[in-house]
């Protein structure tokens, strides 16, 4: 029987929480071997998604399929953990290694041999996966009460790591580790064999997926490659939605300019007609004629430039939603420590001054953005049209 590799498979998935408010509705999602990041803004359903495939929450309809037998492991965002517990035992290997120390020990029971099963090396295992995530100076006797948040992070990852599941699913990995930390996390997920789906903001981590996808409305846009061909093709996209703006604001305002002159045009023939009444240079029913088919003509004029002005209004709207907007820049700091004095620190355009061991205040200086001008022309153009019942006027 031919081996078939690990994916996950979500069919017209919905899931609400108990209050009603919805998070995916019929969502759709095929993910198959090697490392997948997903990102996507707070609150979209990225952990939610993952909880999900865990199977930690049940959906409201659909469903999650893992192909092969199912063997999922899951790091969640905020890792919890009794700290009575010894390392071993949060590592699963706990049983494994005292029957292996009581068959060491003279003790030739079966259930031993059979709770050892082919885990002869576990030990060795155990502290060489301690080793390659940076915690070899964590002893398999200690507790979880005597090692630091990080490295109860690292240690369930190391749990995971050493039960090798089919599928590794990573909320947030790197939150709550610090600089060495996180490039030995990076080191274990780019050394990843398996099919690994990590939620993430770190951009060094996210660096090392094959390819990206991006939760928003409710589906994953698919980017091949890492962050940088993600963004790559983000610049290139964002790009055309900026050019659509630009010829919908172009066509709105011809629009509105062939909709201004046919009302004069109109209006000079009802002064006309209304002259002609006046004088009454025509027989009285000539000139109702006239008035009728003028009247008839108004309105099809009207309703003309109307339509066209709608139209171009709702093509405007279109690609104006086709520029991203995203309301949320997240920033992450290796460091929290500030030496004393001012430091600058740059980043990618974004100047940030802070000075250590005193109240402090950052300021920032919004220097350049490739998307900025789209965006904010966006804006400005929603909030137009809200406070002017969806008519955008020109300044």
């Amino acid at each position: 029987m031919a081996f078939a590799p690990p994916s996950i498979t979500c069919s017209h998935l919905s899931f609400s929480w108990p209050d009603g408010t919805p998070v995916l509705e019929d969502f759709q999602l095929v993910v198959g071997p090697g490392r997948t990041g997903l990102i996507g803004l707070n609150g979209s359903g990225k952990s939610t998604l993952l909880r999900l495939i865990a199977g930690e929450l049940r959906p409201v309809e659909g469903q999650v399929k893992i192909s092969g037998d199912g063997d999922v492991g899951y790091l969640p965002q905020t890792v919890s953990l009794d700290t009575s517990l010894r390392v071993d035992a949060a590592l699963g290997i706990d049983a494994a290694r005292a029957a292996l120390h009581a068959i060491e020990g003279g003790d030739a029971s079966e259930e031993h041999f059979t709770a050892v099963g082919d885990d002869w090396d576990v030990e060795e295992r155990a502290r060489a996966t301690l080793g390659q995530l940076g915690l070899g100076h964590i002893t398999l006797d200690r507790t979880i009460g005597e090692v630091s948040g990080g490295e109860s992070v690292l240690l369930r990852l190391a749990a995971l790591l050493l039960r090798r599941p089919d599928v590794l699913l990573l909320d947030e990995p790197t939150n709550n580790l610090d600089l060495e930390a996180r490039h030995r996390l990076y080191d274990a997920v780019a050394s990843w064999s398996g099919l690994m789906l990590v939620v993430s903001h770190d951009r060094e981590l996210l660096e090392r997926v094959d390819r990206l996808g991006d939760l928003r409305g409710g589906e994953v846009h698919w980017y091949g490659g890492n962050l940088s061909a993600y963004q790559e093709a983000l610049a290139v996209e964002q790009q055309a939605a900026e050019r659509m703006v630009r010829v919908a604001e172009t066509d709105m305002r011809r629009q509105k300019r062939e909709l201004a002159d046919a009302q004069v045009k109109l209006a000079r023939r009802v002064r006309y007609g209304q002259k002609m009444n006046d004088t009454k240079r025509e027989p009285r029913i000539v000139m109702q004629e006239r008035k009728r088919q003028t009247q008839v003509s108004s309105g099809k004029h009207r309703i003309l430039h109307t339509e066209k002005l709608e139209e171009a209004k709702e093509r405007l709207d279109e690609a104006v939603e086709g520029v991203r907007d995203d309301d949320e820049i997240r920033v992450e700091l290796p460091y929290t420590a500030v030496p004393a004095g001012r430091t600058v620190l740059t980043l990618r355009g974004l100047e940030v001054r802070y000075r250590g061991r005193s109240r402090s205040a950052v300021f920032a200086r919004y220097r350049h953005h490739p998307l900025g001008a789209a965006r904010r022309r966006a804006g400005r153009n929603r909030s137009a049209r809200r406070l002017r019942g969806g008519v955008s006027r020109e300044r």
